[in-house]
C-alpha cells in the first residue's frame, strides 16, 4: 500500500526540489550562536553528514547577519535557509549572502515597504519564501478576527502574507503552521490544503525533549504525511538536533514514504520468547546498517527477528529474510521459504548470510552485446 500525496507547486532551494513528486526533505536548524562561525558551520556540517538536507540559521541580530557570508562560504554545499524575524533587512542581508531560502512570521514582519522589497529582491534571486506561521506569534489582526477560532486565525495568518507575495507576482512560497498542539497543527494544515496548491513545511512546534517530541511529532507529522499531505518537515526537539534527523527518519521510513536502513520487524519479547531476541535484534540492526552503506540495496529489504513460533514464522515468512526462534534454535526463512535451521549462536551470522544472497539475486542482468 503507498500512499497518495497532495498534488503542489513545485520549489527548489539550492539543488533540492520541494513539492510535486519530490522526495520529502528532512530539515533541522543550529542550535549555536550564529555569530561564531565555526560552530555553526561545524554543527552544519555534522546536521548533513547524520543526513539533514536542508539547514536553517537564526538571524536574530544585525552581528549574526553579518556572520551569513562567512557561513554561506564554509558550508557552501548545503541548502541554508535563514530564519528571519521581526527584521526584514535582515531577510534581504541573507538573500545577498546567497542563503538558498528565508523563512519568516508574518505575525511579527509587518513592515509593508520592506516586506516587499524582500519579495521583489528573493523574485530577482530566485529564493523561495517559506511563510512560517507560529500559533505563538500570529498576525493581529488576523488573531482579532477569529478570537474563537484559533485556527482559522492561523490559516488566515498564512494566507494573509501568502496573498501580499502573489500580487507581488510571486509565488515560490512554501507555508508551515506551526503549533505544539498536535491535534491543532494538523487540523490548520488540513484547512490549509483545501486553500492552496502551495508545498508544506511540516512540525510540531515547541514539542519538547526527545521522547515527547519523539511522539508528539510521530503523531502530528506521521498522521499528516499518512494522508498525504506534506513535503518537507523538521522534528522539534529540546536538544541535539542530530537527534531531529534521526526520528525524522523513522517517521517516513515507518510510512515507507523513504528508506534510510533496513526495515528490522523484531517482536517486543514476552513469556513465549526462548532466545535472546533483543540481543539478536540489536546486533542485526548493527550488522544491517553497515551492510547497507556498502550496499545500499539493503536498505529496501525487511528482515524479521522473531522470539517465538506464534507469530514467528508468518512474520519470517512474509519478511524477505526472517527467523523464528524457539527453544534455542531458529529456523530461517528466505523469500518465504525455510531455507534451514541454525543454534542461537548462529542466528545473527545467518541472517546476514541470507540478506546477501537476497542482494545477489537482485543483482541487475548484465547484457553484453
Amino acid at each position: 500500500m503507498s500512499i497518495k500525496r497532495r498534488k503542489t507547486k513545485q520549489v527548489r532551494v539550492k539543488d533540492l526540489l520541494i513539492g510535486g513528486d519530490a522526495p520529502i526533505t528532512i530539515q533541522s536548524m543550529t542550535k549555536t550562536d550564529t555569530t561564531d562561525v565555526e560552530a555553526t558551520v561545524r554543527q552544519i556540517r555534522a546536521l548533513a553528514t547524520a543526513g539533514c538536507e536542508i539547514v536553517r540559521v537564526a538571524v536574530p541580530t544585525i552581528e549574526a547577519a553579518k556572520a551569513l557570508p562567512d557561513i554561506r562560504r564554509e558550508a557552501n554545499k548545503v541548502p541554508l535557509v535563514a530564519d528571519i524575524h521581526f527584521h526584514p533587512q535582515f531577510a534581504l542581508a541573507a538573500i545577498e549572502a546567497g542563503f538558498d531560502k528565508i523563512r519568516w512570521n508574518p505575525g511579527n514582519i509587518r513592515q509593508l515597504d520592506k516586506v516587499k522589497e524582500v519579495v521583489l529582491r528573493a523574485k530577482q534571486k530566485g529564493v523561495p519564501i517559506r511563510v512560517g506561521v507560529n500559533v505563538g506569534s500570529l498576525d493581529p489582526e488576523c488573531e482579532a478576527q477569529y478570537p474563537n477560532d484559533l485556527i482559522e486565525a492561523i490559516v488566515q495568518s498564512a494566507l494573509k502574507s501568502v496573498r501580499l507575495m502573489e500580487s507581488l507576482q510571486f509565488d515560490d512560497i512554501v507555508i508551515s503552521l506551526k503549533s505544539s498542539d498536535v491535534l491543532q497543527m494538523m487540523a490548520a494544515y488540513q484547512r490549509m490544503a483545501t486553500l492552496c496548491d502551495y508545498p508544506f513545511h511540516l512540525g510540531v512546534t515547541e514539542a519538547g525533549l526527545p521522547e515527547v517530541s519523539t511522539v508528539k511529532s510521530s503523531i502530528g507529522i506521521g498522521g499528516l504525511l499518512a494522508q498525504g499531505i506534506g513535503d518537507t518537515l523538521r522534528v522539534s526537539i529540546t536538544g541535539d538536533p542530530i537527534e531531529e534527523v534521526a526520528v525524522a527518519q523513522r517517521i517516513l521510513s515507518a510510512l515507507e514514504l523513504r528508506r534510510f536502513s533496513t526495515n528490522v520487524v523484531s517482536c517486543p519479547s514476552c513469556g513465549r520468547c526462548e532466545i535472546d531476541v533483543v540481543g539478536v535484534a540489536k546486533e542485526v540492526e548493527t550488522r544491517l546498517q553497515a551492510l547497507s552503506e556498502q550496499e545500499p540495496r539493503a536498505k529496501e529489504l525487511t528482515v524479521a527477528v522473531m522470539g517465538c513460533v506464534v507469530n514467528g514464522p508468518g512474520e519470517s515468512e512474509h519478511a524477505d529474510v526472517g527467523m523464528a526462534g524457539g527453544g534455542g534454535v531458529g529456523v530461517i526463512y528466505r523469500r518465504g521459504k525455510q531455507v534451514r535451521r541454525v543454534t542461537e549462536a548462529e542466528m545473527v551470522n545467518a541472517l546476514i548470510d541470507e540478506v546477501k544472497l537476497v542482494l545477489q539475486e537482485q543483482q541487475p542482468e548484465i547484457i553484453t552485446v
